[in-house]
């Protein structure tokens, strides 16, 4: 019997590249420590190894989070060598790991996102009036990739696997596909819509070769799919007024935040946002209340 990580991380079909990278690096952290003397034998792999090995990283020094985030693909790791014959029992099925405390995420306010999306429409503006085609494709780019990640909520995977059918101009919706290859459709706002219409007509083939994909929407300098590190180089090019630059996530972040301090539902938000479990959005409504705190504490005399 072997550990078979290399058939683990082929099974991950409907994982994205990101995901499947880290289930790998994890899975591989524990059969390290496993054949190093944890469980050398696959065969004899049970709960008590799996929980010994989530003892050792305790002891190791780390946080209660990450101990938790590793658990979830030991856990499929586990499920997976119980469907290979590998085990007899799916010892991972009833594995819990402790969770630290959650950390919220720093959002911007809304004001704060506006001026951030009228600076990059105004530093497009200014490099049409130049003259120069090439920068004014790259500035149209980044617009529409700023105001679909703050308008829609999508994670930065999603957008950038987002393909030209996907957007429905007419009907004001995109398709997107999420974690799991799970397809939700999602309304978009018009100042979305108008710069992806604008990236469409006078940006897009500004980077198209021989080699573009037809079913990448945003494209690189290359002409090839957009990537996740290209997408935060853009993000670094425009900074909230304070100079901070925001991760792509927090435009998840705030797209969700803002929607709740607009009074949506959180069933809503819920599903805009593609989570399966309810408890995931519950965070955002921490995030409201702090916000509604600190502005009465700001502003109220006897507060």
């Amino acid at each position: 019997m072997t550990w078979d990580v290399d058939g683990f991380v082929a099974s991950l079909t409907t994982a994205r590249p990101n995901t499947r990278a880290a289930y790998e690096r994890d899975v591989r952290q524990f059969v390290d420590w496993a054949e190093r003397g944890g469980c050398p034998d696959p065969s004899s792999c049970d709960q008590r190894t799996a929980r010994r090995y989530l003892a050792s990283l305790q002891t190791r020094g780390y946080a209660k989070r990450t101990i938790s985030r590793k658990a979830a693909p030991l856990r499929s790791f586990l499920r997976f060598l119980r469907r290979r014959g590998v085990v007899t029992t799916d010892a991972g099925r009833h594995l819990r790991a402790p969770r630290g405390p959650a950390r919220l995420p720093r959002v911007p306010r809304s004001d704060e996102a506006v001026a951030l999306l009228d600076g990059a429409h105004a530093h497009a503006d200014d490099v049409r009036a130049e003259g120069d085609e090439r920068a004014a494709a790259l500035a149209l780019r980044d617009v529409a990739l700023l105001e679909l990640l703050y308008g829609t909520g999508i994670r930065i995977g999603e957008c950038c696997g987002l393909g030209p059918a996907d957007v429905h101009v007419d009907r004001a919706f995109i398709d997107v596909t999420g974690k799991g290859g799970k397809a939700r459709r999602l309304p978009v706002g018009k100042p979305a819509l108008d710069a992806l219409v604008e990236y469409r007509c006078n940006g897009r083939g500004e980077f198209e070769t021989h080699d573009t994909p037809p079913d990448a929407l945003f494209l690189n300098t290359r002409g090839r799919r957009l990537g996740v590190r290209d997408a935060r180089r853009i993000l670094d090019r425009h900074p909230l007024p304070d100079g901070r630059s925001l991760p792509p996530h927090t435009f998840r972040h705030a797209y969700a935040t803002h929607l709740l301090e607009g009074g949506a539902d959180l069933r809503v938000v819920q599903e805009l946002l593609g989570h399966a479990d309810l408890a995931t959005t519950q965070v955002y409504t921490h995030l409201t209340r702090e916000r509604l705190r600190s502005v009465y504490e700001e502003t109220h005399p006897r507060a």
